[in-house]
């Protein structure tokens, strides 16, 4: 027996209703299902490669499987965020018992200037050297206690997090060993031809793939090379500076330079001028070509969309969705053009038809 329009309505209105309410239940833990997934996708060929060395034992591979995601990438960031923590922490404590004074580095910078630009910077109001000097370095002041409190405040939810990993890794299992089964039952549950759901499936799952795989390596790739470079030049919180870069290695060209470039300047005003030439040539001819050269391999090939769609996309999830939205981002940038595309040679086949 057919059901009646009401029926249908009433059905579709239970399933909007109960898929809502379950989406409400699991939002606290939306984090560890994102990135269960999103891990399950990236390691997923691997996985498969693993289940036929090991005889077909989805239980077995599925745990090897978890337990290398585990070693080769949690653990090394737990590492990572633990002494992160660590050298924020001092680098605020140096801001406040002055052993880094800002406002000296400021005052030598303008002692260099030439006239004819303090004189540019008087008609702008900028020329009071105690009062730019106060005020960026409150500026400082202000943004390493940010930082602090922010590094301080992973440490204080450390029983949060250590749940929320050990959610994403208890799922991650299951969706190493059902994920088939689990996409096949979605697909089937979306009323779309079968032609176009394999097509946004798949574009989903490559985009996700992409972006992980490129920006994270891109990330890690400049902040690594920077942090060591610093490191080996005598920079204090060369860690700090590292993972900044990592971070904004997001931003086109600029990104990592953000972070080498006063730091390069601060040198050559100090008079270490072999340091300073030295940061900026590798920060030109290897932190900067890092960029240029991974990130079209490994992300703008394989999502086939324009470079500044990815970056504008990446920015505006983590702008919505925090550190989730990096690879969520660019996910909706690419079903939103997939679907357009589905429609466009929609619309052009029945155009097509007599």
């Amino acid at each position: 027996m057919n059901p009646t329009p009401a029926q249908q309505r009433a059905l579709q209105l239970l399933l909007l209703a109960v898929s809502i309410a379950f989406a409400w239940i699991l939002w606290p833990f939306f984090g560890a299902v994102f990135w269960a997934a999103a891990l399950a996708l990236l390691f997923m060929p691997a996985h498969r490669r693993l289940l036929r060395l090991m005889g077909r034992r989805p239980n077995l591979a599925a745990a090897g499987m978890v337990l290398l995601c585990l070693l080769v990438v949690i653990l090394p960031i737990g590492l990572l965020v633990a002494a992160l923590v660590q050298e924020v922490a001092l680098f605020y404590d140096n801001l406040q018992s002055k052993k880094i004074d800002v406002a000296a580095v400021v005052q030598q910078f303008i002692g260099t200037l030439p006239a004819w630009l303090t004189g540019l910077l008087d008609r702008f109001g900028l020329g009071d050297l105690a009062s730019m000097q106060q005020k960026l370095a409150t500026g400082a002041a202000q943004a390493s206690r940010f930082v602090a409190t922010q590094a301080m405040g992973i440490g204080q939810n450390a029983f949060e997090l250590i749940v929320s990993g050990g959610v994403m890794l208890y799922l991650l299992f299951f969706f190493l060993r059902d994920g088939a089964r689990i996409a096949a039952h979605i697909e089937r549950s979306i009323p779309l031809s079968p032609e176009h759901k394999t097509h946004l499936f798949g574009k989903f799952a490559t985009v996700v793939r992409a972006t992980i795989k490129g920006n994270v390596l891109v990330a890690a790739a400049q902040g690594a090379l920077g942090g060591l470079i610093l490191w080996a030049l005598g920079v204090k919180a060369a860690l700090l500076a590292g993972v900044l870069m990592g971070f904004l290695s997001l931003l086109p060209a600029v990104g990592a330079a953000i972070v080498w470039v006063p730091i390069a300047a601060g040198f050559l005003l100090a008079g270490s001028v072999w340091k300073g030439v030295v940061l900026i040539a590798a920060g030109v001819f290897a932190i900067g070509l890092i960029d240029n050269i991974l990130r079209p391999i490994l992300v703008g090939k394989d999502t086939q969309m324009p470079d500044y769609l990815v970056l504008v996309s990446t920015l505006g999830g983590i702008a919505v969705l925090g550190l989730n939205g990096f690879v969520i981002g660019p996910a909706i940038a690419a079903l939103f053009i997939a679907v357009w595309d589905l429609f466009a040679s929609r619309n052009d086949a029945q155009r097509a038809s007599p």
